[in-house]
């Protein structure tokens, strides 16, 4: 029923967030908590962000299965909703209720500090888009259809092992 989502602190030179997140699993659940009947009413709820945060972590956790998930968040107001190891890989997600979300300082900084492969952001809308050469937009949808790839594609091959597989014994 409830996520308790550990923060990530390595040894940094910024004080780390060291306090858990915690979600309510069930969305649902939680609309009926706050007393929001409809989707009008969940639009123009203040924890109607909060709502599609939860909502998205849980889904990318589902579907992407990552070795080892938390949220990183710095004292100076740094912050990544998501940060997952996978195969030795790593990813951050960021999460907006927004239209058209954008690079923002807290995602370069997460991106460098974590020495991130790629970030993604999830939002609520139908187009997909670069944000920069290791940063893009993604929406909720694609990976809610059950579509791990999309958000952690494989590691494109090296020329070499390109090369050495075409060959065939003699």
């Amino acid at each position: 029923m409830v996520r308790q989502l550990p923060p990530w602190h390595e040894n940094l030179r910024k004080r780390q967030v060291k306090s858990p997140k915690i979600y309510l699993r069930d969305s649902g659940l939680l609309h009926q908590l706050l007393g929001i009947r409809s989707a009008q009413e969940l639009l123009g709820h203040p924890k109607g962000g909060a709502s599609w945060e939860g909502y998205a972590i849980e889904e990318t956790l589902k579907i992407l299965q990552p070795d080892d998930a938390s949220f990183w968040a710095t004292h100076q107001g740094a912050e990544l909703d998501l940060f997952l190891i996978k195969d030795g890989r790593r990813l951050g997600v960021e999460v907006k209720r927004v239209d058209a979300p954008t690079l923002t300082p807290s995602m370069r900084i997460a991106h460098d500090d974590l020495r991130l492969e790629r970030l993604v952001v999830l939002y609520p809308g139908t187009a997909r888009y670069a944000l920069s050469d290791w940063a893009s937009v993604m929406p909720l949808a694609v990976l809610a259809e059950g579509n791990a790839q999309a958000l952690f594609p494989r590691r494109p091959r090296s020329r070499t092992h390109r090369r050495t597989a075409r060959r065939r014994p003699g």
